[in-house]
C-alpha cells in the first residue's frame, strides 16, 4: 500500500532514504507525494542510463530515476527486476519517480542547523545542504539538479513577449536572485536578462540578508527579491521576515519562487510577507510576474 506523506508545521521535515550504502539522504517531504514498491516498468530504449523506466500510477505515466546512478554513486545492487522503493515527487509543476534502495524515517529539522555542503571535502554538487541527525551527516539532494540532467527540460518558445512599456520600465532595474540551486540560478537569469535586468546572485537566505544590508549601506539596494523557500542556514520564509522587519529593507518587493506546488506555501509566503508567490519553472509566468513587480 502507498504510504502518504504530509507535512505539519513550519518545520522543515526531511525524508531519509538510502541509495544502497551506509550515506543518509534526504528530500523534504513537501516534495513526497507518496511511496510505492517499485512496479514493473515500461522501458524507454533510448532514455539516458539513470531512467530505469516508466511506472503507470493510477493510469498516469511516472517517469523512473534511478537516484544512486543520476547522481553518479553507480547502480542499485538489486535482485530481480526491480527491487527497492520509489519515492514520488511532485514539484516544478509535474511529477517523477526515484528509485531508492531503502525508504528510513521522517525527521523534523530546523532551517538553522541546515548547512551549505563544506567546500573541498569532497561532497558532489548534487548536494545543497547537509545536517545533522542523530550522530549521522544527513545530505539532502538538489532533485531540480537530478531531473534538469537526466530529464530533457521543456524550452520556452520564443522570446517572452511583453509590452513595451514594460520593457522600457525594466532596463537596468536590479533583481537580487536568491537559490541555492545551481540550475535554478542559471535558468532565472536567462530567462530575465534578456528583459534588460540585472540578476545579483547568492545562495541562500543568510547571504543574501548579509548582502541587501551592505547594499543599503552604500544606496545600491536593488529593486526587488527573488529567493527560493528551501535552502541552507535561512529559508525563503525567514528572509522575508527579516527583510520586513528592517526599516532599511521593508519597502522591498519581496516574490518567492520555489518548487514546491500548493496552498499551503502560498499561505505561509502571506504570512511571512510576501508581495507574491510562484511555482517554478515556467520562464513567462516568471517573466509577468517580475514585470508585475516593477511596472506597478
Amino acid at each position: 500500500m502507498a504510504k502518504q506523506l504530509h507535512a505539519s508545521d513550519d518545520r522543515l521535515e526531511l525524508l531519509l532514504f538510502d541509495l544502497g550504502g551506509r550515506q543518509r539522504f534526504g528530500i523534504n517531504v513537501l516534495k513526497v507525494k507518496e511511496i510505492i514498491p517499485c512496479p514493473s516498468l515500461t522501458h524507454l530504449p533510448q532514455a539516458r542510463a539513470a531512467v530505469k523506466g516508466v511506472a503507470h500510477l493510477r493510469g498516469a505515466p511516472v517517469t523512473v530515476i534511478e537516484l544512486a546512478r543520476a547522481i553518479g554513486r553507480g547502480q542499485l545492487q538489486q535482485q530481480g527486476e526491480c527491487n527497492g522503493s520509489i519515492i514520488i515527487t511532485e514539484f516544478n509543476r509535474s511529477m517523477q519517480g526515484f528509485l531508492v534502495n531503502k525508504v528510513d524515517r521522517i525527521v523534523h529539522c530546523d532551517w538553522k542547523k541546515v548547512l551549505p555542503p563544506p567546500v573541498g571535502t569532497g561532497f558532489g554538487s548534487y548536494i545543497t545542504g547537509v545536517t545533522d541527525v542523530d550522530g549521522d551527516l544527513v545530505q539532502i539532494l538538489d532533485v531540480e539538479k537530478v531531473i534538469g540532467e537526466v530529464i530533457e527540460p521543456v524550452e520556452a518558445s520564443g522570446e517572452v513577449q511583453l509590452a513595451e512599456g514594460e520593457r522600457a520600465q525594466l532596463q537596468g532595474r536590479r533583481v537580487m536572485v536568491v537559490d541555492d540551486s545551481v540550475v535554478a540560478r542559471h535558468q532565472t537569469s536567462h530567462t530575465l536578462e534578456p528583459l534588460g535586468l540585472e540578476c545579483v546572485m547568492v545562495r541562500d537566505g543568510k547571504e543574501a540578508l548579509e548582502a541587501l544590508k551592505v547594499l543599503a549601506r552604500d544606496e545600491r539596494l536593488v529593486d526587488m527579491v527573488l529567493s527560493d523557500i528551501e535552502m541552507p542556514e535561512m529559508d525563503g520564509y525567514t528572509l522575508t521576515r527579516e527583510i520586513r522587519n528592517d526599516p532599511a529593507l521593508q519597502h522591498l518587493y519581496v516574490l518567492l519562487h520555489t518548487s514546491l506546488n500548493g496552498a499551503i506555501n502560498t499561505e505561509k509566503a502571506q504570512k511571512a510577507g510576501a508581495n507574491d508567490v510562484l511555482t517554478k519553472f515556467v520562464p513567462v509566468d516568471l517573466a509577468h510576474a517580475v514585470a508585475r513587480a516593477l511596472c506597478a
